[in-house]
């Protein structure tokens, strides 16, 4: 494996183990999406998450991890990212974000969604949508001759412009035999960074966590579940992603 700044380039068999990792983590996606709807405890999907994770034959990457006590996190409506699953009842018109993580043959896969639960209103709707067209934006500038701040800049951007809030405490990382590698992934434009080069071989976590309101972050008495300062809503996707010289391919698909 080589290194290029720090970040650990992959091969093809390399990047073939993570897209079987995150194809896995893509289908426990899919699984946990049919299941929501009002009147479900999110402590369900913890139990879903560890019955498929045995099905598939794969270890949930962050059950343990830093001490993270579930199988995945699950965050409601001003709830941003960590949160944990509980007797909390889904409502008619929350929205649930799923974080999911797997380590198969050595390797991580990472990715997230957000779900709405039965009818939500329009502007929940709206930024639930605009977050994953950022996700996708961002994606289609991670090739080779940009930077990573082009990636950061067209999350931003694209989410400010609809007058949401882009989270700043939290952000995407590298991937591969460790859940978090080099580089960090900024969902927004750091003033003091001229942008890493993007290269063939890096494999990276783009995961845009977008507000409501207010960017800023309160951090639970559970030292884990993150929410919005104001209590408006968050939402939040993810897609593990390899470089290639042909441009972006997204590894999280399932099939």
């Amino acid at each position: 494996m080589k290194k290029y700044r720090g970040v650990f380039l992959k091969n093809e068999k390399e990047i073939g183990l993570l897209r079987e990792a995150n194809r896995i983590g893509a289908i426990i996606l899919d699984v946990l999406g049919e299941h929501v709807r009002p009147g479900v405890k999110t402590i369900f999907f913890h139990e879903l998450t560890m019955n498929l994770c045995k099905q598939f034959n794969v270890k949930p990457a962050f059950l343990g991890l830093y001490g993270f006590p579930y199988s995945l996190c699950c965050s409601v409506n001003e709830e941003i990212v960590h949160g944990f699953p509980s007797d909390r009842v889904l409502k008619e018109g929350d929205i649930v974000s799923f974080d999911v993580g797997v380590l198969y043959e050595g390797f991580y896969g990472d990715n997230a969604r957000t779900f709405t639960v039965g009818t939500v209103s329009e502007k929940a709707q709206k930024l639930v949508d605009v977050t994953r067209e950022s996700l996708m934006l961002g994606i289609e500038q991670a090739r080779p001759g940009n930077n990573l701040n082009d990636v950061s800049r067209a999350i931003q951007e694209h989410a400010e412009a609809h007058g949401f809030g882009i989270v700043r405490r939290f952000v995407g990382h590298g991937i591969g035999r460790k859940l978090h590698e080099k580089p960090e992934v900024p969902n927004f434009v750091p003033h003091e960074s001229a942008g890493l080069p993007l290269k063939a071989g890096m494999v990276i976590a783009i995961e845009p966590m977008v507000t409501e309101g207010s960017y800023e972050v309160d951090i639970l008495d559970d030292n884990w579940t993150a929410v919005t300062k104001d209590r408006k809503l968050s939402a939040h996707f993810e897609h593990s992603i390899a470089i290639t010289s042909d441009g972006p391919v997204i590894l999280s698909l399932s099939d």
